[in-house]
């Protein structure tokens, strides 16, 4: 029997996604692994260092290794990097009830407004938010797809896809393809209530709301949502999520294509893991002078360890 779960994988000490491509990529692994493991997926956010998933599957290990292995053989190619990709552990949590399912979707789809990286939910390319109520809110679908013929560039030539899954033409499986979109927006209701959970404020509000699915289940919070994420401390994710957050400082991805442009047309390197570790400073320095960014981003988009 299937169950709902959210999954987060982390990486602590490097970012899984360096561009769009891997954002994509990661989509489309996380796209074929549901279609592996006959799982079912609501909604989802990735972000440089973690991702968020939430899927209704049988066992949520079996999904979460269809999605790992796949993606980090891809991303070891790339960059000539070896190894597991993310931390060994991921974390499952059940989640079970409407209100619980609405607390773990609307944490999940508000993501990058919490760590800082938009100023609204909408405003994040690599989440569902914008598939849900998409043409009640206004939202164009793309209209520009390739034929199936051309998806296994993106994918791998052994990927295994249902024919329901659209492809657009930049390489990315169509989120409304592939997620059980029917099914979140049954849970909010309206594209009202919609709008309303994504500006909704976090407060003790939504502890008791989850009290009404009358279950044995703990509560779903930003804390437990966040829990192995090491990223921005939950302090900040409120500063971020009332709009006082600095959202214009340069995000992990710009911070990103700017090393992977100077590794490769300046030191002429193939990616930022053939660096030495006097070269990741030497970029390091350089970088908190003309960009500014943290030393907590520079870490980890340097891969510092």
């Amino acid at each position: 029997m299937k169950r709902s779960f959210h999954i987060c994988l982390s990486s602590e000490s490097e970012v899984m996604f360096r561009d769009e491509e891997d954002y994509d990529r990661g989509f489309n692994c996380f796209a074929l692994a549901l279609y592996k493991t006959d799982s079912t997926g609501l909604v989802e956010s990735f972000m440089s260092n973690h991702a968020h998933l939430l899927a209704q599957c049988e066992y949520p290990e079996g999904l979460i290794g269809a999605y790992r292995m796949p993606y980090a053989k891809y991303f070891n190619y790339k960059y000539g990097r070896s190894g597991k990709l993310g931390e060994m552990r991921c974390f499952v949590l059940e989640v079970n009830g409407l209100y619980h399912h609405l607390a773990a979707m609307s944490y999940i789809l508000r993501n990058a407004l919490h760590h800082g990286v938009v100023s609204i939910p909408y405003a994040y390319p690599h989440s569902s938010v914008n598939v849900i109520f998409q043409r009640e809110m206004g939202k164009r679908p793309v209209e520009d797809l390739i034929s199936p013929s051309s998806y296994y560039r993106h994918i791998g030539r052994r990927a295994d896809f249902p024919d329901s899954y659209k492809m657009s033409s930049s390489g990315l499986f169509l989120r409304e393809s592939v997620l059980d979109i029917p099914q979140v927006e049954n849970m909010f209701a309206s594209p009202r209530a919609f709008d309303y959970y994504m500006s909704r404020k976090t407060s003790e509000d939504w502890v008791k709301e989850q009290s009404k699915d009358n279950n044995s289940m703990l509560p779903i919070t930003l804390e437990t949502i966040e829990s192995n994420v090491s990223m921005d401390p939950v302090d900040q994710m409120l500063i971020n999520e009332s709009g006082r957050g600095n959202y214009r400082r340069i995000t992990d991805i710009e911070l990103c294509g700017i090393i992977d442009r100077i590794v490769r047309e300046d030191l002429k390197k193939h990616s930022v893991y053939f660096l030495s570790p006097e070269e990741k400073m030497s970029l390091a320095n350089q970088l908190r002078k003309t960009h500014h960014p943290t030393n907590a981003q520079l870490q980890r988009c340097l891969v510092m360890v």
